[in-house]
């Protein structure tokens, strides 16, 4: 491997941990004897321009510095590559550094894990999930929880995570199920009333919450959760249990492991890592060994 590596780096994460963790993340690549090349973009197209740039380069490891953004573009930039990745997770998420068992922001610790993985010669490939081209490497969401981010989107004011806490209680107020068509594999469509549907290649979105708890990034399938008819109160109530998992043994939801899945819903918009997909209908697969990550976890 060379020992030249490219950090890539979004600026605004978290709002400026980005650049601010881009310098103690260099620092200790380079006490650990590599080169280090840092990529950054003037916005996100061009930024995946030049870090597949990078890639096709030979450069010897694709590092994100930022959140779940970042990774996100990363994965376009290295998926189906011999190139591996890693992330320097600072943004507000961190969904995928998480489950891949790197520290979040503590960016000269990561770092250190990184190089030290890098001299070692570890790695292990996971399974990313594929969208119409597009790589993801957390979890599809659709629904009640894509409506919060179409609303959030759209709003001006507040910024940060406060928009989309507001939100969240827009959305909460206006609360209904969708009517979904499901096609698990090259099963019969299933019609399902939902209140969201959740298509985990990992196991947590939005900062933890682990959506489709029960998913692994080796295993070269795709969990399915699905939240079916429920009132304001029982999701009110239900919600603090994503945190932990619990909530996949609640009666409004139902699970499924696939290899590919199929999401039909008249306008529902699908979010995958966060980044917006388009309207529904979409065909998720998983893709086993899409992507090499450089620590173990």
């Amino acid at each position: 491997m060379t020992s030249e590596i490219t950090l890539f780096v979004n600026p605004t994460a978290g709002r400026g941990r980005g650049a601010q963790a881009a310098q103690p993340a260099a620092r200790a690549l380079r006490e650990a004897g590599f080169a280090v090349r840092t990529v950054v973009g003037s916005d996100a197209d061009d930024a995946l321009v030049r870090a597949r740039e990078a890639v096709a380069g030979g450069t010897g490891a694709l590092i994100a510095v930022g959140g779940d953004g970042m990774a996100s573009l990363a994965l376009q930039a290295v998926a189906g590559t011999d190139v591996p990745l890693d992330v320097v997770a600072v943004g507000t998420g961190n969904d995928f550094a998480r489950a891949t068992g790197l520290p979040v922001r503590e960016p000269a610790r990561a770092a250190e894990v990184i190089a030290e993985a890098l001299k070692a010669g570890h790695g292990r490939a996971v399974d990313l999930g594929q969208v119409n081209g597009h790589w993801f490497g957390s979890v599809l969401a659709s629904g009640f929880d894509s409506r919060v981010n179409d609303r959030g989107n759209r709003m001006r004011w507040p910024t940060g995570r406060l928009k989309y806490d507001l939100a969240l209680l827009a959305e909460l107020a206006a609360l209904r199920t969708e009517p979904y068509r499901l096609t698990l594999d090259d099963g019969e469509p299933l019609e399902v009333e939902a209140t969201l549907v959740a298509v985990g290649n990992g196991p947590s979105y939005g900062g933890g919450m682990r959506i489709c708890a029960d998913a692994a990034m080796d295993d070269g399938l795709l969990d399915v959760t699905v939240v079916g008819k429920c009132s304001c109160s029982t999701l009110l109530r239900v919600f603090p249990r994503v945190y932990k998992g619990t909530h996949l043994g609640h009666p409004a939801v139902t699970t499924h492991r696939v290899r590919k899945v199929t999401l039909e819903a008249r306008g529902v918009t699908g979010y995958a890592d966060g980044e917006p997909l388009g309207a529904l209908p979409l065909t998720a697969r998983a893709v086993p060994g899409a992507v090499r990550l450089l620590t173990r976890g």
